[in-house]
């Protein structure tokens, strides 16, 4: 068996619920501990670094809003993959994936605009302005408020998670608006600093405390997510027990 078949095989494997409950249970207390780790250190080099010359004290609100930015968009690229895996492979864990994960983006989202708010304000004098970058983002939230809406009214889990995927791959569209926004309009936020074919433009002080408080950021999405996984195909069970109860007693109740 070759690495691709072999890669095929495992990921067929987690289609089985009880497999993937295992995977959890053994990897989750790792997942805890590094994303603790990770905040330790993070949070103690951004509280140890010196201000910024021109921001002052307010740079530190960047080694939150950066990573929940960044973080919320994460999570909606999962989510459509996830979306392909509902509706092309028909993997039975994929509209778990993403219906656990919309509460999640929706969180870092808020985060984001939050933070990115209190930041505006006294460097732009304004807590919001609707420019390209700001108002993208704030459709991403509604975007996942309504996606969160849409599986909390449908009775038919399957159909929900048909109607959810198709909608989540529709809005898709939205991600690379918000990533290159500040390139394709003229915007009050400042284009990308990290991420550039040319190196980041960042000072190496501020961008240490940073990646790795994106990393401490992109380890708790993966941490809550396998455990929001997890309460949903528990839930998923526990509904199901219950249904074949009633069915059981309708039937002993029938002359």
């Amino acid at each position: 068996m070759n690495d691709t078949s072999l890669a095929i095989s495992k990921f067929s494997d987690l289609a089985n619920p009880t497999r993937f409950l295992a995977l959890v249970a053994r990897v989750l207390p790792w997942f805890v501990c590094l994303t603790a780790t990770l905040f330790a250190v993070g949070l103690y080099l951004s509280f140890t670094t010196e201000g910024d010359y021109q921001q002052g004290e307010t740079v530190r609100i960047m080694y939150v809003h950066v990573p929940a930015a960044w973080l919320s968009m994460m999570c909606y690229s999962v989510m459509a993959l996830s979306a392909i895996g509902t509706l092309v492979w028909r993997h039975p864990l994929a509209d778990v994936s993403h219906k656990a994960a919309a509460p999640l983006g929706a969180a870092f989202t808020l985060i984001a605009l939050i933070t990115g708010s209190l930041w505006g304000k006294p460097m732009w004098g304004t807590w919001w302005v609707w420019d390209a970058r700001l108002t993208s983002v704030f459709v991403l939230f509604l975007m996942y408020l309504g996606l969160i809406a849409l599986n909390r009214s449908m009775d038919d889990a399957s159909k929900a998670a048909r109607v959810s995927a198709v909608l989540i791959l529709v809005g898709f569209v939205n991600i690379p608006i918000i990533k290159f926004s500040v390139e394709w309009w003229n915007t009050l936020h400042q284009p990308a600093s990290v991420i550039r074919l040319d190196g980041p433009t960042i000072d190496p002080e501020f961008l240490w405390p940073l990646l790795i408080m994106a990393v401490a950021f992109t380890m708790l999405f993966f941490t809550l997510h396998l455990m929001a996984m997890r309460n949903e195909i528990w839930r998923r069970r526990i509904a199901t027990q219950r249904r074949m109860a009633a069915r059981m007693a309708g039937r002993e109740a029938s002359p």
